[in-house]
């Protein structure tokens, strides 16, 4: 993260932070409290959140505004990668340099941390205190950007439930769904925080960070995921080279989305952010 966007998101990681790990005040028994927040105090990168932030300033929004947004994306992706570590998903003991939440509570545990975080990001947002009209748009966008015609749609290609995703078609189908779709959620929910009534441009520039996201990711996993049995990846389809240009196309599609908003430097930033990053 370069100087000027480090400082930008310094105060308002710093507010997200506080809001994030202030979730689950009366979970009972005190215990599955501390299992909900262990995964939440992993640090991470917080593009999610950032971008629900910088697409609310963008369209002329207050960045405050949006943080209950921000902090109900932050959840759901949370429970994502929970359930995504359990043996019989990705079956990853690490994460973050941190065992993952059933290696640490255990698989019933952490089965049960998902669900409360899933759970919480829509009580996050409807006790947040917007109007009605805005939460319910709100939890709209979540809704389907983590349910069936979203992430989970995503998931489940990704396990092989539509069969085996070879060529590069299929595999953008799978990650405009399963990681994209959530990010450009997130963008969305910023803008509807910042009162946007057109969200074309931020849904083009969510949709292509999305897509930026995933392909230099997969860069980054390039050798992990190199064995066969390993997932489907834009590298094995395209080659180390072609995939990282593809990442920086995609980032630079999302910055010319945005180009006809005054106040969008952040998501400029963010956008370069996600194919310069080295984790």
């Amino acid at each position: 993260m370069n100087d000027a966007l480090a400082a930008w998101a310094a105060p308002r990681i710093t507010a997200f932070e506080e809001a994030l790990l202030g979730t689950f005040p009366d979970a009972l028994p005190a215990t599955l409290r501390e299992a909900c927040i262990y995964p939440l105090q992993t640090g991470g990168k917080r593009v999610r959140p950032l971008l629900t932030l910088a697409a609310c300033e963008s369209v002329g929004g207050d960045w405050r505004v949006a943080l209950p947004a921000a902090v109900a994306v932050e959840l759901l992706h949370t429970y994502s990668l929970v359930h995504d570590d359990l043996p019989c998903m990705d079956d990853d003991d690490v994460r973050r340099g941190r065992p993952t939440v059933h290696v640490r509570y255990g698989e019933n545990v952490a089965v049960l941390v998902g669900d409360a975080l899933l759970t919480e990001s829509f009580a996050v947002l409807a006790g947040a205190g917007y109007a009605p009209s805005l939460a319910m748009k709100l939890v709209t966008e979540l809704a389907r950007a983590g349910g069936a015609q979203g992430m989970i749609a995503g998931q489940a290609f990704d396990i092989g439930m539509g069969g085996p995703v070879r060529e590069l078609d299929p595999l953008v189908r799978l990650h405009r769904l399963k990681t994209g779709a959530l990010i450009r959620c997130a963008v969305r929910m910023g803008g509807l925080c910042g009162g946007a009534t057109d969200l074309g441009a931020l849904d083009a520039y969510g949709d292509a960070v999305g897509l930026a996201f995933q392909v230099h990711d997969d860069v980054l996993d390039a050798d992990q995921d190199a064995d066969e049995g390993g997932p489907p990846s834009f590298v094995k389809l395209l080659g180390v080279d072609a995939t990282r240009l593809a990442a920086i196309a995609h980032a630079e599609r999302a910055s010319t989305a945005i180009a006809g908003l005054a106040n969008a430097d952040a998501l400029r930033a963010l956008a370069r952010f996600t194919v310069e990053r080295s984790i």
